[in-house]
């Protein structure tokens, strides 16, 4: 299982809540409270969104806990909405292309689960991936495979009814061989003005994913970003940050979460693949 963070709100370095809060994602790197995978040490990775017209991406194989260049750009680069992830992996090599966040021209996507047993439907769900968008695939992952799955599925036009079909797509063919449980997810994907997040299990029981909704929560977790964040911001997690756990808000098993920045409105209601 890997770990990710991804925030909304006004402009702040990145490194106030990658590096610098109590369990940081570094620290969860080497130190996650995941005791199936609590060492996420095969790459990392940040997409971030400036004024730029695609979002900037920065991904590496080294280890998180062991990179200058990730300390260096997280505490230089100032963004309002960004996503950060460290990989634990199980299936996909370790290699640049398989590391988390996956672009696609203003889309930016991490993931944290998998798709069981993904050798025996990869063939049939590359099937379902769309001409124009299959050549931006440049990894072997089941991750990017979703990604890719979304897209070729409508996610430009509808994420929550593209990330519902590919779902069921997975789940179709992971039950044509004969496989129950087919995926475990957590998503985290932006367009550079909204962000969602989305918690599932085929079983009913998905990875963990917090959110913080309140700016007061996020000043508890780091009080030197007071005065920086305007009058909303949003962070979600795979798991809490900073000194106060208990200020993080569990996300409901099998539910989404869609953060509105301009219209700094928060929803969270059931996800149910149809």
């Amino acid at each position: 299982m890997c770990r990710w963070i991804a925030y909304t709100g006004a402009p702040i370095n990145m490194g106030d809540l990658i590096v610098k809060p109590k369990h940081n994602l570094i620290d969860q790197s080497m130190h996650a409270n995941v005791p199936r995978t609590p060492t996420n040490g095969d790459g990392f990775g940040l997409g971030w969104y400036t004024k730029q017209p695609f979002p900037g991406l920065f991904r590496s194989i080294r280890p998180a806990w062991n990179d200058s260049n990730l300390l260096d750009l997280a505490s230089h680069i100032e963004s309002p909405l960004f996503l950060a992830h460290i990989r634990a992996t199980s299936l996909a090599t370790i290699q640049e292309t398989n590391c988390h966040p996956f672009r696609y021209k203003n889309w930016l996507f991490v993931h944290n689960g998998q798709i069981a047993q993904f050798a025996k439907v990869k063939q049939q769900l590359l099937c379902g991936i769309l001409p124009e968008y299959f050549n931006n695939i440049q990894g072997s992952t089941d991750s990017e495979i979703m990604f890719h799955l979304a897209l070729s599925l409508g996610l430009e036009k509808d994420v929550v009814g593209a990330i519902s079909r590919m779902v069921r797509l997975v789940e179709g063919a992971a039950r044509a061989q004969g496989i129950v449980e087919a995926i475990l997810m957590t998503l985290g994907i932006s367009d550079g003005e909204s962000l969602w997040g989305f918690r599932y299990g085929s079983d009913g029981k998905g990875p963990t994913l917090y959110i913080s909704p309140s700016i007061d929560e996020l000043l508890i977790l780091n009080p030197e970003i007071d005065g920086m964040l305007g009058e909303f911001a949003v962070c979600l997690v795979s798991e809490p940050i900073g000194n106060f756990m208990e200020a993080w808000r569990t996300l409901p098993e099998n539910s989404k979460v869609v953060v509105n920045q301009q219209q700094k409105k928060i929803e969270v209601t059931a996800f149910e693949p149809a």
